[in-house]
């Protein structure tokens, strides 16, 4: 017969291990309790914003709880990246990030190390740039656009939406792959050089698709190319740079959504679950391609890996153009 001594040191252990598990399934099967905030380190109107309500909208429903996007611009997004980083990690505080991610690191001071203290979570989408140029310049692709800047180093004018922008370094990575050297005036932000191209006081503008193509549509402006390695669905008449004359071109501009560091793994799974689900089904598909955007995915380690390279991309633009953020 079993003595209560026995039975009790017997189950002991029993309840012991079932109480240590308890906090680790909590996250999961509680998550979320209350509204989600995602923090986007841009101003209201931009297209880290616009895919942040595009897919926080639909997660809400899949989540069962209001997603809320909380703009906080400044310091080319660190701003609002560092306050996504300092949160607590349990999953009410996420952060849209895009390439300023990765370009950060290397042209100003962080708080944080951008592969180290964060949790991935999902890459939404990518997208090419479109090169957009004034109707007086004498180029149609890439191919006379190289040769015209070799035979006039430094006359064409190109503007950008500030220094280290990625429209500021895929304009560089431009001209170091195709060995041209032209001048850059720097904007705050991408509407005032689309503004200045169309008044012909600057030659060249690399521009998110949503913003520039409109223009390129009505004749103001004329498409010289797109920065991806393959052709946009979207814009399939509109070469790449890398089929115009520069094999292995590519500048990306990417959205991604991550935690703070320490975020629970059930909660980062649930999350880009989710998302995936949302991106791939066909009415966000076209919605996210007609705005020059296709949907990505992938697991929270592959966008690692891929913010790892990008990361070191553009280390090497920004050292070898010597680009400084004051």
């Amino acid at each position: 017969m079993t003595r209560p001594d026995d039975m009790t040191r017997a189950i002991l252990p029993l309840l012991l291990a079932g109480l240590l598990a308890l906090p680790c399934a909590a996250p999961a099967q509680q998550y979320p309790a209350k509204p989600v905030r995602v923090i986007v380190p841009f101003a209201p109107g931009g297209g880290s914003d616009f895919v942040a309500r595009l897919i926080g909208q639909k997660l809400s429903e899949a989540l069962g709880q209001q997603v809320v996007v909380d703009n906080r611009p400044g310091a080319g997004a660190s701003i609002g990246i560092d306050a996504g980083i300092r949160a607590a990690p349990d999953g009410y505080t996420l952060t849209q990030i895009t390439p300023s991610y990765t370009i950060n690191p290397t042209v100003r001071p962080l708080k944080f190390e951008a592969l180290v203290d964060y949790a991935p979570v999902v890459l939404e989408g990518k997208g090419p740039l479109v090169v957009l140029a004034h109707p007086s310049l004498p180029a149609r692709n890439a191919r006379q656009l190289i040769a015209l800047a070799k035979g006039k180093p430094g006359d064409i004018i190109y503007g950008t939406a500030g220094q280290g922008t990625i429209i500021h370094l895929a304009t560089e990575l431009f001209l170091h792959t195709a060995g041209v050297k032209m001048t850059h005036v720097p904007y705050k932000g991408g509407a005032p050089a689309l503004v200045d191209l169309m008044a012909g006081q600057i030659q060249l503008v690399w521009s998110p698709p949503q913003t520039g193509l409109p223009h390129a549509r009505s004749g103001r402006l004329r498409a010289i190319g797109m920065t991806s390695a393959e052709r946009s669905r979207a814009e399939p008449d509109i070469p790449t740079l890398a089929e115009s004359g520069l094999p292995g071109y590519e500048a990306t501009n990417w959205h991604g959504l991550i935690g703070p560091k320490g975020l629970p793994r059930p909660i980062v799974e649930r999350l880009n679950a989710e998302i995936r689900k949302i991106i791939a089904h066909k009415e966000m598909e076209k919605t996210l391609q007609a705005n020059g955007i296709e949907p990505a995915g992938g697991t929270p380690e592959q966008l690692h890996e891929y913010l790892r390279r990008e990361v070191e991309q553009w280390r090497q633009v920004i050292t070898r153009a010597n680009i400084r953020v004051e």
